[in-house]
């Protein structure tokens, strides 16, 4: 299982990065646009946040199959292992052919659908990326089609993995990877909720003012 942070914030990466067991990195035209920093800038900066280790997940922003091809090697020229974002339309599933006969890992993005993520993967996209909670916004069922997705993945292209994007809550991710998903994206704030409980903490505290009642100390 690849569990990844979906952001920009390198200061949060480097944080995190010492608690969570991260694969790496994700981000998409609105997160880097976000946070303001060119992507020349921000993706060797978010590298050195990992400590130089994990993968790291940038998005063409061209229309046609030949612009993402030469957007995705632009891409490459910044981080060489990056892993090419590249939407699934029509002039992306093309783009994803072209790059994989080059050699370049994509991610099939704006998922929507377990068809449309399918022929991504079967096209030669390494990763597929449901959007669940958008999804579920537009009247559907997230972890259904992540679920009805991996079943096709593993049927027909057991090659690419599904890496789930878009939570709003932890129930959503933990549900998507109880539906066999091997990989997700969490942003922060969903990151956060994963590691943050009052009934932790409260359990914690309780702990501690036993141990000093009894020895007049909270060391050991």
């Amino acid at each position: 299982m690849e569990l990844y942070l979906d952001t920009s914030d390198v200061a949060a990466v480097k944080r995190l990065a010492r608690i969570f067991p991260l694969a790496g990195v994700t981000t998409n035209p609105s997160i880097v646009a976000s946070g303001k920093t060119t992507i020349d800038r921000l993706l060797p900066e978010l590298h050195s946040a990992l400590g130089g280790q994990g993968r790291l997940f940038a998005q063409v922003m061209a229309t046609t199959a030949e612009g993402m091809v030469e957007d995705a090697r632009k891409l490459r020229s910044i981080v060489p292992d990056l892993v090419v974002k590249v939407p699934v339309t029509a002039e992306g599933l093309a783009a994803i052919k072209l790059l994989k006969a080059e050699g370049i890992p994509t991610l099939g993005t704006a998922v929507y659908g377990a068809a449309q993520g399918l022929l991504a993967a079967l096209a030669g996209a390494e990763y597929v990326a449901p959007y669940v909670n958008r999804v579920d916004a537009q009247g559907g069922d997230g972890i259904q089609t992540v679920a009805e997705l991996q079943q096709l993945l593993t049927l027909h292209a057991p090659g690419a993995k599904v890496l789930a994007a878009s939570f709003k809550t932890p129930r959503q991710a933990l549900d998507c990877l109880l539906a066999g998903c091997e990989s997700i994206t969490l942003p922060l704030d969903v990151a956060q909720q994963f590691i943050s409980s009052p009934a932790v903490d409260a359990a914690v505290a309780k702990f501690e003012q036993d141990w000093q009642t009894a020895f007049g100390q909270t060391s050991l």
